[in-house]
Protein backbone atom coordinates (compact mmCIF):
# COMPACT_ATOMS: atom_id res chain seq x y z
CA UNK A 1 0.00 0.00 0.00
CA UNK A 2 1.00 3.10 -0.76
CA UNK A 3 0.11 6.81 0.48
CA UNK A 4 0.90 9.43 -2.09
CA UNK A 5 0.67 13.47 -1.82
CA UNK A 6 -0.78 14.73 -4.83
CA UNK A 7 -1.38 18.49 -5.93
CA UNK A 8 -3.83 21.56 -5.14
CA UNK A 9 -6.93 20.88 -6.89
CA UNK A 10 -8.82 23.89 -8.61
CA UNK A 11 -11.29 24.82 -6.04
CA UNK A 12 -9.15 24.15 -3.19
CA UNK A 13 -8.74 26.65 -0.72
CA UNK A 14 -5.10 25.83 0.59
CA UNK A 15 -7.00 24.75 3.82
CA UNK A 16 -3.67 24.78 6.20
CA UNK A 17 -2.79 28.27 5.18
CA UNK A 18 0.44 26.97 3.42
CA UNK A 19 1.36 25.26 0.29
CA UNK A 20 -1.52 23.67 -0.95
CA UNK A 21 -4.17 21.39 -0.16
CA UNK A 22 -3.18 17.89 0.13
CA UNK A 23 -4.82 14.74 -1.80
CA UNK A 24 -3.36 11.58 0.35
CA UNK A 25 -4.51 8.17 -0.99
CA UNK A 26 -4.24 5.30 0.76
CA UNK A 27 -4.78 1.88 -1.45
CA UNK A 28 -5.12 -1.47 -0.70
CA UNK A 29 -6.61 -4.78 -1.82
CA UNK A 30 -7.42 -8.27 -0.33
CA UNK A 31 -9.42 -11.13 -1.48
CA UNK A 32 -10.42 -9.33 -4.58
CA UNK A 33 -11.95 -6.29 -2.47
CA UNK A 34 -10.30 -2.95 -3.16
CA UNK A 35 -10.81 -0.70 -0.23
CA UNK A 36 -9.07 3.12 -1.06
CA UNK A 37 -9.26 5.82 1.10
CA UNK A 38 -8.62 8.92 -0.43
CA UNK A 39 -8.68 12.30 1.20
CA UNK A 40 -9.49 15.85 -0.89
CA UNK A 41 -8.74 18.78 -0.32
CA UNK A 42 -7.53 17.60 3.25
CA UNK A 43 -4.41 18.73 5.31
CA UNK A 44 -4.86 15.67 7.17
CA UNK A 45 -1.73 13.71 7.34
CA UNK A 46 -1.21 9.72 7.36
CA UNK A 47 1.77 8.08 8.68
CA UNK A 48 2.60 5.53 11.00
CA UNK A 49 3.91 1.49 10.19
CA UNK A 50 0.13 0.43 10.11
CA UNK A 51 -0.14 2.32 6.45
CA UNK A 52 0.55 -0.98 4.57
CA UNK A 53 -0.52 -4.31 3.78
CA UNK A 54 -3.97 -5.36 2.85
CA UNK A 55 -7.24 -3.37 3.89
CA UNK A 56 -10.60 -5.25 5.80
CA UNK A 57 -12.42 -2.76 3.44
CA UNK A 58 -13.31 -0.22 6.81
CA UNK A 59 -15.33 2.83 5.76
CA UNK A 60 -15.57 5.81 7.67
CA UNK A 61 -18.42 6.47 9.36
CA UNK A 62 -18.69 10.56 8.10
CA UNK A 63 -17.05 10.78 4.47
CA UNK A 64 -17.13 14.79 4.21
CA UNK A 65 -15.88 17.39 7.16
CA UNK A 66 -14.56 20.79 7.75
CA UNK A 67 -11.00 21.70 8.36
CA UNK A 68 -9.72 24.78 10.10
CA UNK A 69 -8.09 27.01 7.00
CA UNK A 70 -7.14 30.58 7.14
CA UNK A 71 -8.08 33.56 8.42
CA UNK A 72 -9.66 36.35 6.73
CA UNK A 73 -6.78 38.27 5.47
CA UNK A 74 -4.94 34.43 4.34
CA UNK A 75 -8.24 33.65 3.11
CA UNK A 76 -8.90 37.07 0.85
CA UNK A 77 -5.09 36.86 -0.78
CA UNK A 78 -5.34 33.35 -1.76
CA UNK A 79 -8.66 34.20 -3.27
CA UNK A 80 -7.44 36.72 -5.00
CA UNK A 81 -4.56 34.73 -6.38
CA UNK A 82 -6.73 31.81 -7.34
CA UNK A 83 -10.25 32.89 -8.37
CA UNK A 84 -11.06 32.71 -12.42
CA UNK A 85 -14.00 33.91 -13.97
CA UNK A 86 -15.95 31.50 -15.67
CA UNK A 87 -17.12 33.06 -18.99
CA UNK A 88 -20.58 31.16 -18.95
CA UNK A 89 -21.25 32.34 -15.37
CA UNK A 90 -23.19 35.47 -14.70
CA UNK A 91 -21.18 36.46 -11.32
CA UNK A 92 -18.36 38.72 -12.18
CA UNK A 93 -14.74 37.90 -10.30
CA UNK A 94 -15.62 40.89 -7.71
CA UNK A 95 -18.95 39.60 -6.77
CA UNK A 96 -17.35 36.10 -6.36
CA UNK A 97 -14.65 37.68 -3.69
CA UNK A 98 -17.87 39.31 -2.37
CA UNK A 99 -18.24 36.72 0.63
CA UNK A 100 -14.29 37.00 1.52
CA UNK A 101 -14.16 40.39 1.21
CA UNK A 102 -16.67 40.73 4.62
CA UNK A 103 -14.62 38.94 7.01
CA UNK A 104 -11.73 41.02 6.43
CA UNK A 105 -10.95 42.80 9.90
CA UNK A 106 -12.76 40.65 11.49
CA UNK A 107 -11.64 37.14 13.96
CA UNK A 108 -11.80 34.03 13.39
CA UNK A 109 -11.20 31.63 10.46
CA UNK A 110 -12.55 29.83 7.59
CA UNK A 111 -12.81 26.28 7.48
CA UNK A 112 -13.00 24.47 4.19
CA UNK A 113 -14.79 21.08 3.04
CA UNK A 114 -12.95 17.98 2.72
CA UNK A 115 -13.87 14.62 2.27
CA UNK A 116 -13.06 11.10 1.09
CA UNK A 117 -13.84 10.50 -2.38
CA UNK A 118 -13.54 6.68 -2.63
CA UNK A 119 -16.59 6.57 -0.52
CA UNK A 120 -19.79 6.36 -3.12
CA UNK A 121 -21.07 9.07 -0.66
CA UNK A 122 -18.39 11.04 -0.06
CA UNK A 123 -19.09 13.52 -2.78
CA UNK A 124 -23.18 13.99 -2.65
CA UNK A 125 -21.73 14.52 1.31
CA UNK A 126 -19.29 17.15 0.33
CA UNK A 127 -22.41 18.66 -2.24
CA UNK A 128 -24.79 18.93 0.63
CA UNK A 129 -22.47 20.96 2.12
CA UNK A 130 -21.24 25.12 1.96
CA UNK A 131 -17.34 24.98 0.76
CA UNK A 132 -16.60 27.66 3.28
CA UNK A 133 -17.82 28.69 6.31
CA UNK A 134 -16.04 31.57 8.83
CA UNK A 135 -16.43 31.02 12.47
CA UNK A 136 -15.29 33.14 15.31
CA UNK A 137 -12.24 31.73 17.14
CA UNK A 138 -12.11 28.41 19.29
CA UNK A 139 -15.19 27.66 17.43
CA UNK A 140 -15.88 24.48 15.39
CA UNK A 141 -18.91 24.89 12.96
CA UNK A 142 -21.52 21.77 12.72
CA UNK A 143 -19.71 19.46 10.28
CA UNK A 144 -16.29 20.60 11.29
CA UNK A 145 -13.60 17.44 11.98
CA UNK A 146 -13.79 16.00 15.43
CA UNK A 147 -10.80 13.92 17.24
CA UNK A 148 -13.11 10.93 17.12
CA UNK A 149 -13.52 11.12 13.44
CA UNK A 150 -9.39 11.70 12.60
CA UNK A 151 -9.14 8.55 14.66
CA UNK A 152 -11.63 6.93 12.43
CA UNK A 153 -9.58 8.48 9.65
CA UNK A 154 -6.56 6.66 10.90
CA UNK A 155 -8.73 3.14 11.36
CA UNK A 156 -9.68 3.34 7.69
CA UNK A 157 -6.03 3.28 6.67
CA UNK A 158 -5.11 0.80 9.23
CA UNK A 159 -4.10 -2.45 7.53
CA UNK A 160 -2.28 -5.66 8.98
CA UNK A 161 -0.41 -8.07 7.18
CA UNK A 162 -1.32 -11.31 5.36
CA UNK A 163 -0.10 -14.10 7.81
CA UNK A 164 2.91 -16.26 6.23
CA UNK A 165 1.60 -20.10 7.19
CA UNK A 166 4.19 -22.20 8.05
CA UNK A 167 3.94 -26.02 8.39
CA UNK A 168 5.43 -29.12 9.69
CA UNK A 169 5.38 -31.43 8.15
CA UNK A 170 5.63 -28.55 5.25
CA UNK A 171 5.30 -31.01 2.00
CA UNK A 172 2.98 -33.55 3.03
CA UNK A 173 1.00 -34.85 6.34
CA UNK A 174 -0.09 -38.33 6.99
CA UNK A 175 -3.10 -39.67 9.17
CA UNK A 176 -2.87 -39.08 12.78
CA UNK A 177 0.28 -37.58 12.49
CA UNK A 178 0.07 -33.74 14.07
CA UNK A 179 0.73 -31.14 11.85
CA UNK A 180 2.12 -27.84 13.45
CA UNK A 181 0.84 -24.44 12.46
CA UNK A 182 2.70 -21.03 13.14
CA UNK A 183 3.83 -17.77 11.42
CA UNK A 184 6.64 -17.77 9.51
CA UNK A 185 8.89 -14.37 10.07
CA UNK A 186 5.85 -13.01 11.96
CA UNK A 187 7.46 -9.46 12.45
CA UNK A 188 5.99 -6.59 14.71
CA UNK A 189 2.86 -7.72 16.62
CA UNK A 190 2.02 -4.14 17.40
CA UNK A 191 1.10 -1.73 13.55
CA UNK A 192 -0.63 1.80 13.98
CA UNK A 193 -1.24 4.82 12.05
CA UNK A 194 -1.86 8.35 12.94
CA UNK A 195 -3.89 10.96 11.47
CA UNK A 196 -2.48 14.35 11.89
CA UNK A 197 -3.89 17.45 11.35
CA UNK A 198 -1.03 20.03 11.62
CA UNK A 199 -0.71 22.35 14.29
CA UNK A 200 -4.73 21.15 16.04
CA UNK A 201 -4.71 17.58 16.84
CA UNK A 202 -4.00 14.22 15.92
CA UNK A 203 -4.85 10.68 16.66
CA UNK A 204 -3.41 7.38 16.84
CA UNK A 205 -5.04 3.95 16.21
CA UNK A 206 -2.94 0.77 17.23
CA UNK A 207 -3.52 -3.09 16.64
CA UNK A 208 -1.95 -5.48 18.23
CA UNK A 209 -1.59 -9.38 17.07
CA UNK A 210 -3.28 -11.27 19.32
CA UNK A 211 -4.13 -14.64 18.01
CA UNK A 212 -4.75 -17.13 15.45
CA UNK A 213 -7.32 -19.25 14.05
CA UNK A 214 -7.56 -22.54 12.44
CA UNK A 215 -10.00 -23.71 10.08
CA UNK A 216 -8.74 -27.34 9.13
CA UNK A 217 -10.88 -27.46 5.40
CA UNK A 218 -12.99 -30.48 6.56
CA UNK A 219 -15.36 -31.57 9.08
CA UNK A 220 -14.75 -32.63 12.74
CA UNK A 221 -14.93 -36.43 12.10
CA UNK A 222 -11.97 -36.14 9.71
CA UNK A 223 -9.42 -33.55 11.46
CA UNK A 224 -8.93 -32.32 15.08
CA UNK A 225 -7.85 -28.67 15.44
CA UNK A 226 -5.47 -27.61 18.62
CA UNK A 227 -5.14 -24.44 19.62
CA UNK A 228 -6.83 -20.99 19.77
CA UNK A 229 -10.67 -21.13 18.92
CA UNK A 230 -11.30 -21.95 15.14
CA UNK A 231 -13.51 -19.66 12.82
CA UNK A 232 -15.88 -21.86 11.36
CA UNK A 233 -15.08 -23.92 8.37
CA UNK A 234 -15.81 -22.05 4.66
CA UNK A 235 -18.45 -22.85 2.93
CA UNK A 236 -18.01 -26.03 0.07
CA UNK A 237 -14.72 -26.42 1.83
CA UNK A 238 -16.06 -30.33 2.78
CA UNK A 239 -16.89 -32.24 1.04
CA UNK A 240 -21.24 -33.08 0.76
CA UNK A 241 -20.39 -36.51 2.69
CA UNK A 242 -18.34 -35.16 5.60
CA UNK A 243 -21.07 -35.27 8.45
CA UNK A 244 -20.26 -33.40 11.39
CA UNK A 245 -19.87 -30.01 12.25
CA UNK A 246 -16.92 -28.26 11.22
CA UNK A 247 -13.32 -28.69 12.95
CA UNK A 248 -12.82 -26.63 16.17
CA UNK A 249 -9.56 -25.36 18.06
CA UNK A 250 -9.33 -25.60 22.01
CA UNK A 251 -7.21 -23.31 22.96
CA UNK A 252 -3.06 -22.78 22.99
CA UNK A 253 -1.91 -20.89 19.62
CA UNK A 254 -1.56 -17.68 20.86
CA UNK A 255 -0.71 -14.47 18.54
CA UNK A 256 2.10 -16.28 16.26
CA UNK A 257 1.33 -20.51 17.40
CA UNK A 258 4.30 -22.46 18.56
CA UNK A 259 7.11 -23.57 16.03
CA UNK A 260 8.26 -27.11 15.36
CA UNK A 261 10.72 -28.70 18.13
CA UNK A 262 11.56 -31.71 18.41
CA UNK A 263 10.69 -33.59 21.42
CA UNK A 264 8.43 -30.12 21.99
CA UNK A 265 4.69 -30.19 22.60
CA UNK A 266 1.61 -29.95 20.16
CA UNK A 267 -0.30 -27.24 20.89
CA UNK A 268 -1.25 -25.50 17.81
CA UNK A 269 -1.76 -27.34 14.49
CA UNK A 270 -4.54 -29.65 13.28
CA UNK A 271 -4.38 -33.29 12.89
CA UNK A 272 -6.08 -35.46 10.09
CA UNK A 273 -8.33 -38.77 10.69
CA UNK A 274 -8.80 -39.10 7.34
CA UNK A 275 -6.23 -39.10 4.08
CA UNK A 276 -7.05 -36.27 1.27
CA UNK A 277 -7.23 -38.42 -1.77
CA UNK A 278 -10.91 -38.18 -2.09
CA UNK A 279 -10.91 -34.29 -1.52
CA UNK A 280 -10.50 -31.74 -4.73
CA UNK A 281 -7.42 -31.85 -6.35
CA UNK A 282 -6.76 -34.49 -3.27
CA UNK A 283 -5.98 -32.18 -0.69
CA UNK A 284 -7.66 -30.17 2.38
CA UNK A 285 -7.01 -26.28 2.26
CA UNK A 286 -6.02 -24.76 5.49
CA UNK A 287 -6.92 -21.38 6.44
CA UNK A 288 -5.32 -19.83 9.19
CA UNK A 289 -6.44 -16.11 10.52
CA UNK A 290 -4.14 -13.87 12.47
CA UNK A 291 -6.75 -11.85 14.41
CA UNK A 292 -5.45 -8.10 15.48
CA UNK A 293 -7.43 -6.51 18.61
CA UNK A 294 -7.40 -2.65 17.85
CA UNK A 295 -7.51 0.51 20.04
CA UNK A 296 -7.16 4.09 19.99
CA UNK A 297 -3.53 4.88 21.78
CA UNK A 298 -4.46 6.35 25.21
CA UNK A 299 -7.96 5.91 24.87
CA UNK A 300 -8.10 10.14 23.94
CA UNK A 301 -11.50 9.17 22.60
CA UNK A 302 -14.22 6.42 23.89
CA UNK A 303 -14.12 4.35 20.58
CA UNK A 304 -14.36 0.94 20.26
CA UNK A 305 -13.45 -1.07 17.13
CA UNK A 306 -14.06 -4.62 15.88
CA UNK A 307 -11.04 -6.61 15.78
CA UNK A 308 -9.48 -7.11 11.90
CA UNK A 309 -8.67 -10.19 10.39
CA UNK A 310 -6.48 -11.17 7.99
CA UNK A 311 -6.43 -14.87 6.42
CA UNK A 312 -4.10 -16.72 3.86
CA UNK A 313 -4.48 -20.59 3.24
CA UNK A 314 -2.34 -23.70 2.62
CA UNK A 315 -2.82 -26.69 0.62
CA UNK A 316 -2.51 -29.86 3.05
CA UNK A 317 -1.94 -33.81 1.04
CA UNK A 318 -2.38 -35.89 3.76
CA UNK A 319 -1.42 -39.69 3.09
CA UNK A 320 -1.84 -42.76 4.70
CA UNK A 321 1.40 -44.80 5.93
CA UNK A 322 0.96 -48.33 4.83
CA UNK A 323 1.46 -50.98 6.82
CA UNK A 324 2.38 -54.96 5.46
CA UNK A 325 1.99 -57.72 8.74
CA UNK A 326 3.53 -60.95 7.56
CA UNK A 327 3.02 -64.30 9.59
CA UNK A 328 5.62 -66.13 11.45
CA UNK A 329 4.61 -69.67 9.56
Amino acid sequence: MNVVVAGLMVLASDPGGGSGSQDVQVQSSQDGRTSRLSLKNSQIVISGNGAGGKSDGYRLKRPCWYEPAQDAEGMMKFQQQTTRVDPYEPKSRSETLEPFKEKLGKEGRWWTIAHDSSDPKGLSCQMSMDTYVFVPPNTTPPGGITLAELADIARAALTVPEPKIKLNPDVRSYVNLPTWVWLDNAGETTRSVTATLPGVMSATVVATLSDLTIESGTSDDRAEVKGSGAAPAKAGSAPADAGGPPAKAGGGCGPTGTPYAKGGTFTCGVTYRRASADQPRDVYTLTVTSVWNVAVQDNVVPVAYDPIQASATRDVEVGEVQTTVRGSG
